[in-house]
């Protein structure tokens, strides 16, 4: 007698079929709207839209095509988002801290704060989340940027961003011929060529440096490439945003109209 078929068997050959669509997440995330991180709470709370309809559920997918908003809610969420920008001294590290050194983000006290006096002064409120939007070593000074915003960190140091960092770049040493060319463009890290960068000498001894990637120690590696070695390093602009005169140790908010 033969074995009677197990109907609860599936197959050999049956199989899930994929995922289709693309998730709510990733859609707002490249239009800008928000983070994926921030989309997730914003699902949470109900107060995202795909195509009119409310999101409910963490993964959910949709058209590529399709029309995604946030609600109101959202947005006033967004709108007390802080973004900070501060001038970096030597000794301390942009993001999570290093044995003996402290992070950037301790330098965010009131006593440290430079306002106009219609700008807003000092909220605590504005420390939970507050992390870098790019890197500048322990050696380096300069403009750093810390925000609670998910959008102003993708604008800055996204996967697709290309925004612009000017650094200021003491020198020392002989370098090699036909250095300049090769720091424009021609140069590799880690087994990948560098994006071009723009770089004109200053003086003697000071490069500067326009660059749109941020591999890490990358203008110091450059520089040991061609036979020189960085003394100095100061981001004096990031985007629109300039350094300006704001003085060591010291931040400001982005002010309103202000952007990258």
């Amino acid at each position: 007698m033969s074995r009677p078929e197990n109907p609860a068997t599936p197959p050999a050959d049956a199989h899930t079929a994929a995922p289709t669509g693309v998730r709510v997440s990733k859609l707002l995330a490249e239009q800008g709207l928000c983070s994926r991180r921030e989309a997730d709470r914003y699902i949470e709370k109900g107060w995202v839209f795909a195509d009119g309809a409310r999101v409910t559920e963490l993964g959910a997918r949709v058209r590529p095509d399709a029309k995604v908003t946030l609600a109101a809610e959202a947005r006033k969420t967004q709108a007390r988002l802080a973004t900070i920008l501060l001038n970096k001294p030597v000794g301390f590290v942009s993001g999570q801290p290093e044995p003996g050194y402290e992070p950037a983000v301790v330098l965010i006290r009131r006593e440290n704060q430079q306002r106009a006096p219609d700008e807003p002064e000092f909220d605590p409120r504005h420390l939970p989340g507050l992390a870098p939007a790019g890197r500048l070593d322990i050696d380096s000074t300069g403009l750093l940027v810390l925000t609670q915003d998910g959008r102003i960190a993708r604008q800055l140091i996204g996967e697709d961003s290309g925004m612009e960092k000017e650094y200021l770049v003491r020198v020392e040493g002989e370098p090699h011929a036909n250095a300049l060319p090769l720091l424009r463009h021609g140069l590799s890290l880690d087994g990948k060529p560098l994006k071009p960068a723009q770089v004109v000498w200053q003086n003697h001894d000071q490069l500067r440096f326009v660059l749109t990637e941020g591999k890490k120690r990358q203008i110091r590696r450059m520089c040991e490439q061609i036979g020189l070695r960085v003394t100095g390093l100061k981001r004096i602009r990031m985007g629109k945003i300039l350094l300006g005169d704001l003085p060591a140790g010291r931040w400001r908010y982005l002010r309103e109209g202000e952007g990258f």
